[in-house]
């Protein structure tokens, strides 16, 4: 082991019997570990204290609504494309309490509602799930407004990332330039080999938490064995979004007949807006004690598919799917660029996956793009 710690930026190798030393220096500084298990027949996210309980062995076969998990009976921990669950429901959880209200001696009093204030180390963030989380920063934490719920949990996140060694048959990210290799916002990030990890430094933080791994910093050899895991899986991408004409193209064909023929198989289930790593739509319930004197705000995640959701007073703006279905993909690809200077996706697939009749967004673009030309 070399006697200081790596610095930042750089690449070192560290042998698989040293990586639960990682996990111990990361609950020894106070962080909750957050990574993929295997729970229910998928690969979830969910809170671990040993590298034994991630998915060793274990791949994820996806496509337009399909997933089923196999056996590899290899030794691989981040075999998987990526979990059937995104990072963001530890950050911009599917319930929030906002504040609660409470009347004492004819006086009211509003409490705002604390964070767990939890220290969360987000161990195997895939590239794609990295920018998801950038996206979010974005619209949560930069601009005029804050939220100062998420950017409480924000500020207490460790980021691990993994850098992808295969692709699923829904993934798109080169499309976006969202992976598959992690190039930001890691504190480290690592690349698995047969039997190590190179491993690079995002941070001090992440350099602090090599300390007894036994490192060694990466040979050209060990560089060149990284780089070719990320190839091959880049190479074993299909699927394409062509984003050069976006958002205009979608602009121009509001009224465009693919709507109608998509619509005609949505199910308006929301599947896709809730599985997605960015979408961040919701709405507020409010409850109170049978006696009316404490009551409570709560902010719940919706979906811009739901029909109440774009109810007002007066009606409906969007009473149709068609007008659902237009709503979110537009957002998705433009206006969510007017609004935050970037796209809204990330080329993940997870809409694709887990949408019940197989919908996918890169091949209903195409279909506008197509016909839109002819």
């Amino acid at each position: 082991m070399a006697e200081d710690l790596p610095r930042v930026s750089a690449r070192v190798l560290i042998f698989k019997t040293s990586f639960q030393r990682i996990f111990d220096n990361l609950r020894a500084a106070g962080f909750t570990l957050v990574g993929p298990t295997l729970r229910d027949s998928a690969i979830v996210l969910d809170e671990i204290t040993r590298v034994e309980e991630l998915p060793r062995g274990w791949c994820d076969e996806q496509g337009p609504d399909k997933y089923r998990l196999v056996s590899t009976r290899g030794a691989q921990y981040f075999d998987y494309v990526v979990s059937s669950h995104s990072w963001k429901q530890f950050l911009y959880p599917p319930r929030r309490k906002l504040f609660s209200i409470e009347k004492r001696d004819g006086q009211w009093t509003i409490t705002p509602a604390e964070g767990d204030g939890c220290r969360r180390a987000f161990i195997g963030v895939r590239p794609c799930d990295l920018h998801a989380i950038s996206i979010q920063d974005r619209v949560f934490v930069t601009g005029e407004f804050r939220d100062p719920h998420y950017s409480r949990a924000r500020e207490q996140v460790f980021v691990l990332a993994v850098n992808c060694g295969q692709a699923g048959a829904n993934c798109f990210c080169t499309s976006l330039k969202t992976g598959p290799r992690a190039t930001s916002g890691f504190d480290l990030a690592l690349t698995e080999l047969p039997d190590e990890f190179v491993v690079e430094i995002g941070s001090e933080a992440g350099a602090e938490i090599m300390r007894g791994t036994d490192w060694q910093l990466a040979t050209a050899f060990d560089l060149s064995r990284a780089a070719e895991v990320s190839d091959r899986a880049e190479r074993q991408i299909e699927r394409v979004l062509r984003t050069d004409d976006l958002p205009a193209m979608l602009y121009d064909n509001a009224e465009h007949p693919e709507w109608d023929a998509v619509a005609a198989r949505c199910l308006s289930c929301a599947n896709c807006t809730m599985v997605c790593p960015t979408c961040f739509c919701s709405t507020m319930e409010d409850g109170s004690d049978l006696r009316g004197t404490v009551c409570d705000r709560t902010r719940v995640w919706d979906s811009c598919f739901t029909l109440d959701f774009s109810h007002v007073y007066g009606g409906n703006t969007r009473p149709t799917v068609r007008a659902r279905y237009r709503q979110w993909l537009t957002h998705k690809l433009a206006t969510w660029i007017d609004q935050f200077g970037l796209s809204g996706c990330v080329g993940c697939g997870r809409c694709i996956t887990w949408c019940p009749v197989g919908i996918d967004l890169t091949e209903e673009v195409q279909a506008i793009r197509t016909e839109a030309t002819e």
